[in-house]
């Protein structure tokens, strides 16, 4: 099992200062073009995604006078999809393929969230406890429950990333490795197999930091 992990570990480290988490700020290098005098292709892309992004969180949180407060949403976005995308690279860390990242980011945003909602919409906060609708028989089990899932949200936004992420770059690495074992019939059938599978993780690294900024997004039109 140690060996079979092994991919995820960081490893490269100069005076036992670990490199690889560097690998997070590699999205950087992207963004210097969008300050070019004349915009490329890419930052015309970029910025419809950015502009789409920015409507829909609006819409979601629902407050149109609270102005830049998708801001901190579409940044989040950025971030998780190009460490997403960059891990599907040779030799660079995956780095939101640990909960030391994606817990870093939930968890002071649900923090924020409650400590938010809770100093100053205590009355909007206790409503949420219980749904419309509720028997007051159930309301006791619904306090509950609503609770549970409300400590739990971190959590879930955090392992449903690392484990997406993992899932699939464990599958790429254990193929890849049968590989100098294989015929050469075997061989040119796992290499379709492995660019499928690549296309597939590609399509997972958009779709899950979209999910983490639009689960993110709901959890704070909550609070508001």
């Amino acid at each position: 099992m140690t060996n079979l992990f092994s991919v995820f570990d960081p490893s490269s480290s100069i005076l036992n200062l670990s490199l690889n988490w560097l690998s997070t700020f590699i999205g950087l290098l992207f963004i210097p073009s969008m300050y070019w005098f004349m915009p490329s292709r890419f930052h015309l892309i970029w910025n419809k995604i950015i502009t789409t992004l920015h409507s829909e969180f609006k819409t979601l949180l629902g407050d149109p006078n609270q102005k830049g407060t998708t801001l901190i949403f579409v940044s989040l976005f950025s971030l998780i999809l190009f460490n997403n995308f960059l891990g599907l690279f040779p030799y660079i860390f995956t780095s939101t393929s640990h909960l030391t990242l994606t817990l870093s980011l939930s968890l002071p945003l649900w923090m924020a969230f409650m400590v938010y909602g809770w100093l100053n919409h205590t009355q909007h906060m206790f409503t949420h406890l219980v749904p419309q609708g509720t028997p007051a028989i159930l309301m006791p089990f619904m306090v509950c429950i609503e609770t549970i899932s409300n400590i739990i949200r971190p959590g879930t936004l955090a392992v449903r990333l690392t484990a997406n992420m993992i899932a699939g770059h464990l599958l790429l690495t254990l193929l890849g490795n049968t590989g100098p074992s294989l015929s050469s019939l075997m061989i040119s059938i796992l290499l379709i197999t492995q660019i499928l599978l690549l296309v597939l993780e590609s399509a997972v690294a958009i779709i899950q930091s979209y999910v983490f900024a639009v689960l993110s997004t709901l959890y704070s039109s909550e609070v508001i």
